[in-house]
């Protein structure tokens, strides 16, 4: 099964196609340990989490970059918010119901939103290529 069938099975299709989307994203730039944390039982203001991690802060931003790109080509749809450009160590892409964070390896095993959303359910995708 491909994570787009995983996916729409428990989203909204909007939802859903934006995941995909950020997915398919981070895969084209070679983001590494893509997940998917499922929020809807535990906080109200998002259904999603998607994070992605590069190697550096160039990666970081191509990452965010081709994720922007292509959640636009199919959606239509810009973030509401986005924070971390100049740094490079985390950024993060406000959809709404989406939250897209793309981190360099240390900022992603300093915060560890894994660990701190652990209780949610976690779909890991297959390398999309």
């Amino acid at each position: 099964m491909n994570s787009g069938e995983i996916i729409r099975g428990s989203y909204i299709p909007f939802v859903a196609d934006l995941v995909d989307a950020a997915l398919r994203a981070a895969d084209e730039k070679l983001g590494h340990d893509s997940v998917v944390l499922d929020l809807r039982e535990f906080v109200d203001s998002f259904d999603a989490l998607v994070l992605s991690s590069g190697r550096n802060d160039r990666q970081v931003r191509a990452i965010a970059e081709e994720i922007e790109r292509l959640v636009d080509l199919a959606l239509g749809v810009k973030p509401q918010h986005v924070e971390g450009w100049a740094a490079g160590e985390w950024i993060a892409l406000d959809y709404g119901d989406v939250i897209v964070h793309v981190f360099d390896e240390a900022a992603r095993d300093y915060y560890d939103l894994e660990h701190l959303w652990s209780a949610a359910p976690a779909f890991r995708p297959e390398r999309l290529r």
